[in-house]
């Protein structure tokens, strides 16, 4: 199905100015296939996952391996009435953990990233790809051919496609799983916050080592994970070994749990108050959802690894230890793990158990950091500082702003609740909402992404939703005692992330209605109606075809226009990166004389900006290469050229570049097709010219020169600051969300001036105001 922006130019007038603009501002269908090439994802050793593996134990496991301490208490918080309840409750975290962590996610929900990239957003760039369901319609059929741009063929009679134009149909549709996706987002987000506050520890060691551990984050996720895996890997050495004493101390009479028959039992004699006591069950699988947003770090392998061969079996020995020890001592619920310690080691288990319980916060740190990244690909959060933390492992991020706000919240959140059992409530709500939402995206990745027969799908969905629908109906009866905060938490950053990306929809549909003819540009002749000064102007615009109506107001209020024009489309598409070598398509707009230019620059939401001057320095690059290539292809009439899949073997990877060296263009698949060959010939002055051996040279060079010069005489970047209001008819809401909050996150967050880290002398900012 076509995009919006496709329907809009299509249904356009059709008479002369519209068959021009068609002839001077076409599609980069030609520019982004000379691009193709193969991206290879990297392959990891034996030894690296291995090391990989490990070092995932201290950023993904530590929420999910501290969980033994404060399960038992949380379901049992006013007593152990029968040794048949221990085992029934035990016999549900057995098979909990079976099910949502092992099967569902290290099993099923890890193969559904993306390209190593995992969370909420990370699905919904799937369905992105496979279905037209991204409300901001910036997205062109170039941008498919990207090597990384995977997605799956289906045929037009297939369920998956009549899925498809379901979702394509449906405007509401589209809404309702950009706002699933959200709410799963700020989930985690609230999770993260409510990790430390569980702990148990005293608030004011609490606190202290709170700040000390949001203080390292800038150290980043490589190094973090090296500090941190030896505790977590001890404290599940510890548990696990602890677990076993118990067993063979107490008896393994609770083993018989492994049957499903405990779990009926449990709750067909409990009853009301056994179905209560999932929320505090519930407590067992937390952490399993930052599992899967913290998939960023780690390959795909290692994280299942570390799960199936240490985590899983080191915890149901400690729940089974535990539940051993009380059976035979039943008033011991409130501390039943530390009672149930050898009291030879006492201390030490007790030292890194609470640097365990401290260190679990880290899965859900480095899970928010990669979700928010994720976000504001897709305009979905304001703008904020992004850090790549490590050279290795792109995915591996800090974001500065979000990790001081988590550290206040988290001790907020500390000190403010002093009743475990409060919190444990909190915490379950936060968990099992997360993984409801990832139910319900995961079985359109199943129809649309891996095609999967119906029954698997039904057999995958009805799992998946009676555990989590039960355990989602017995934290909401505790929502009013301390569930209440991860809604409370999660609501304002739903709050925060909609009306931003409200905002940003609108502003592209402004630019979008508002654009000018190229027609009417060009009508004005080569100076534009102006006086040209040398110089370069880059106009940035999120519009990748037409003129933005920011530079038609440029030129009506100013009477000198730079020598060249250089139109700058900077766009996030739904894949996790760009290769570099496709990451630029640049085309001519009109004849050579009027010097104007396109150029697209695509990153995927795993790439960043760099704060250095690569940016500006790659587009050059890109924009010389695009006119040497173009008077390249002008002296060779006699020949049929082809810039992507090479046919012979006459290509060469020598061009000549404006200072007189050779550029080599290893990025570029250039080949020639015809009985002309390819030669480097050494010119009088030195400078390696490529000529053709027929009687068509290119030595248009005149134009480079040009382009140098006007670089050199200097380069002005143009910003518009579209200020958005709501108009006067607005109902008051509409009113409060653009005026008030949007407003005050547009003053608050990162200019695009400083992400592209623009001189403050070489930039011009056009204004202005837009009613929606």
């Amino acid at each position: 199905m076509a995009s919006p922006l496709e329907i809009d130019e299509v249904n356009e007038n059709k008479g002369r100015m519209w068959d021009l603009e068609q002839k001077i501002d076409q599609p980069m269908d030609e520019e982004a296939g000379r691009l193709r090439n193969m991206y290879r994802e990297k392959k990891f050793s034996a030894l690296l996952l291995l090391r990989l593996a490990y070092q995932s134990l201290g950023v993904v496991y530590g929420d999910l391996g501290t969980s033994p301490l404060y399960v038992f208490y949380n379901t049992f918080p006013h007593g152990i009435e029968h040794q048949e309840d221990v085992v029934g409750a035990l016999s549900l975290i057995i098979y909990s953990l079976t099910l949502v962590p092992l099967l569902k996610y290290v099993f099923i929900v890890l193969r559904a990233n993306d390209n190593g990239q995992g969370g909420t957003f990370a699905l919904y760039a799937l369905l992105c790809r496979h279905a037209n369901i991204k409300i901001i319609p910036n997205q062109h059929r170039t941008d498919e051919e990207l090597t990384t741009y995977s997605r799956t063929a289906f045929h037009e009679k297939s369920f998956a496609a009549k899925t498809k134009r379901w979702l394509e149909g449906q405007a509401f549709i589209k809404s309702t799983i950009l706002i699933l996706v959200l709410v799963g987002t700020c989930m985690v987000i609230g999770d993260g916050i409510l990790t430390p506050a569980i702990s148990g520890v005293v608030v004011l060691v609490a606190v202290v080592i709170l700040v000390g551990l949001f203080s390292m984050q800038h150290y980043g996720t490589d190094r973090v994970g090296w500090l941190f895996a030896p505790i977590v890997l001890l404290w599940l050495l510890l548990i696990g070994g602890i677990g076993m004493y118990n067993l063979s101390r107490f008896g393994g009479n609770v083993l018989k749990a492994f049957s499903p028959l405990y779990v009926y039992r449990y709750l067909r004699n409990g009853r009301k108050k056994s179905w209560l006591s999932l929320g505090g069950i519930l407590l067992s699988i937390t952490g399993t959802e930052a599992l899967f947003a913290d998939l960023a770090n780690f390959p795909v392998s290692s994280v299942q690894i570390a799960f199936t061969l240490i985590v899983f079996p080191c915890l149901l020995l400690a729940y089974s230890g535990q539940a051993a020890y009380l059976v035979d001592n039943l008033d011991h619920y409130q501390d039943a793990f530390y009672r149930s310690i050898p009291d030879r080691i006492y201390w030490p288990v007790f030292v890194i158990a609470t640097l365990a319980a401290i260190v679990a916060s880290q899965a859900t740190i480095t899970a928010t950091f990669s979700i928010i990244k994720q976000a504001l690909a897709h305009g979905c959060f304001p703008r904020v500082k992004v850090v790549h933390t490590s050279k290795k492992y792109l995915g591996q991020v800090y974001i500065p702003d979000i990790n001081w706000i988590l550290m206040v919240l988290c001790i907020a959140v500390t000190a403010g609740f002093k009743n475990q059992s409060q919190i444990g409530n909190a915490y379950g709500t936060a968990v099992v909402l997360v993984m409801l939402v990832t139910t319900l995206l995961m079985i359109l990745v199943m129809i649309l992404v891996w095609h999967c027969h119906w029954i698997l799908v039904v057999v995958f969905t009805g799992l998946s939703l009676i555990v989590e629908c039960t355990y989602f109906s017995a934290v909401l009866f505790k929502v009013d005692q301390g569930g209440w905060a991860p809604l409370a938490i999660a609501g304002v950053f739903l709050i925060v992330m909609y009306v931003w990306h409200y905002g940003t929809v609108k502003r592209y549909e402004f630019e979008l209605h508002s654009k000018v003819s190229m027609a009417w540009i060009l009508g004005l002749g080569p100076s534009l109606g102006l006086v040209r000064v040398p110089g370069i102007g880059l106009v940035y615009t999120e519009l990748a075809s037409g003129v933005p109506h920011i530079f038609s107001h440029f030129i009506t209020n100013l009477p000198a226009l730079h020598s060249v024009v250089v139109f700058v489309c900077v766009k996030y598409l739904p894949v996790y990166t760009v290769p570099e070598e496709e990451r630029f398509l640049v085309k001519r707009i009109g004849p050579k004389n009027y010097h104007i230019f396109r150029c697209v620059a695509r990153y995927g939401y795993k790439d960043l900006h760099k704060k250095d001057d690569d940016f500006e320095k790659k587009l050059f690059d890109n924009l010389f290469m695009f006119v040497r290539l173009e008077s390249m292809m002008e002296g060779c009439s006699d020949s049929e050229y082809s810039l992507c899949e090479p046919q012979n073997e006459q290509s060469r990877e020598f061009m000549l570049n404006n200072n007189g060296n050779t550029t080599s263009m290893s990025n570029v698949d250039f080949s020639v097709s015809s009985v002309d060959s390819i030669v480097p010939a050494r010119s009088p002055s030195h400078v390696n010219v490529v000529t053709f051996q027929s009687s068509s040279h290119c030595t248009d060079i005149d134009e480079l020169e040009f382009l140098n010069g006007c670089r050199e005489a200097g380069v002005v970047h143009i910003l518009g600051n579209t200020v958005v209001r709501a108009s006067r008819d607005s109902r008051f809401y509409k009113k409060i969300a653009v005026d008030y909050i949007y407003a005050f996150l547009r003053k608050i967050c990162r200019e695009n001036s400083v992400i592209f880290n623009i001189p403050h002398e070489s930039l011009l900012n056009v204004g202005q105001v837009f009613y929606v």
